[in-house]
C-alpha cells in the first residue's frame, strides 16, 4: 500500500512540473515552483494550485 502511495505522489509531481514549465510564468518563478515540488512532494503540488496557478 505504501508503494502504490508513494508511485501516486510521484506521478502527480511529474504532472505539476509539467505544468509549471508550462506555464506562462517567468522562468525564476518556475524554477522557485519547482524546487518547492520537488523538496515538498505532497504539500508543493497543493499550494501550487492553491497559490501559485491563477
Amino acid at each position: 500500500m505504501a508503494r502504490l502511495i508513494s508511485i501516486i505522489i510521484i506521478i502527480i509531481d511529474v504532472i505539476v512540473v509539467m505544468d509549471i514549465l508550462r506555464s506562462s510564468k517567468d522562468t525564476e518563478k518556475k524554477v522557485l515552483w519547482i524546487i518547492a515540488v520537488i523538496f515538498l512532494p505532497v504539500l508543493g503540488p497543493i499550494l501550487y494550485y492553491i497559490i501559485g496557478k491563477k
